[in-house]
């Protein structure tokens, strides 16, 4: 390492360094005057000493990360968000972030990376809106804010921009993710039990969610238009369903979707 070839250099000759010598030798910066070549040691030790903690810290970071998708957010040492992202595997994902190669490039805030901290998710759609959601709330330093997703810029037909309920599989295995999206970019996520023991409170949740003009205590961001491009693409066969129902029911057709394994198995299966 460039760190212990310098300081063995200079413990070789503490009582007086040739620091012109070191620059040109360890960094292989050649002709620089003393006061330079000394200031230019200083910051490689300096800059070593940081890649030293850079990597601690990632080894520490992805022994705990989980094999499994998911969305993160690495933060510094006073805890302030550097970065969102998602992952369809959250260890092999960190581990890149970490890897050797990347120091030489790295942007000086993800230098100070300290801990993350991550919700494993269990559909691609959950893994988009979390992430949005997250850089919107944090608005970590690296992450380029592009302020809320606009259907104008994302081609999606216009028979698909309605209120909708998608089902997608939860990381929890008895439960699914109940994903609703409004016409006006309102979103909101509610995780039911497949046994249907949760779908009395969560369907007037969902119908409060669509119809109430007191909308108190769901998500402010405008998020819908994710939903709307996902289901335009990637999620064309996604299980979905029209709000516009009674309360009665919705809730009988929650319970037979929820009932029907080839949801969970696939993971494509669509309601019509």
């Amino acid at each position: 390492m460039l760190r212990d070839k310098l300081l063995a250099r200079l413990k070789d000759t503490r009582d007086a360094p040739n620091y012109q010598r070191l620059a040109a030798e360890v960094l292989g910066i050649r002709g620089a005057p003393p006061d330079l070549a000394r200031r230019l040691v200083a910051q490689a030790l300096v800059i070593e000493d940081r890649r030293e903690v850079w990597r601690r810290a990632g080894r520490r970071i992805c022994a705990d990360a989980p094999p499994a998708p998911g969305v993160y957010t690495l933060r510094d040492p006073d805890g302030h968000a550097l970065y969102v992202g998602k992952a369809v595997n959250l260890r092999r994902r960190l581990r890149a972030h970490f890897a050797e190669r990347r120091w030489r490039a790295i942007k000086p805030e993800l230098s100070r990376v300290a801990d993350a901290e991550w919700i494993e998710v269990g559909s691609e759609l959950e893994a988009l809106l979390r992430e949005a959601d997250l850089i919107d709330v944090l608005q970590p330093l690296v992450n380029v804010q592009t302020g809320p997703p606009e259907l104008s810029t994302r081609g999606v037909p216009r028979a698909l921009v309605r209120d909708v309920i998608v089902v997608v599989p939860s990381v929890e295995q008895d439960s699914a993710e109940l994903v609703g999206a409004r016409v006006d970019g309102g979103w909101f996520i509610q995780r039911t039990r497949r046994s249907g023991a949760d779908l009395p409170v969560h369907t007037n949740r969902l119908l409060r969610f669509f119809r109430s003009p007191l909308r108190r205590g769901f998500n402010e961001s405008r998020l819908a238009p994710i939903v709307f491009s996902w289901l335009a693409g990637r999620g064309a066969r996604a299980t979905r369903l029209d709000p516009d129902a009674s309360a009665r029911g919705l809730r009988s057709r929650l319970a037979a979707v929820l009932r029907d394994e080839q949801l969970f198995v696939e993971r494509v299966e669509q309601l019509r």
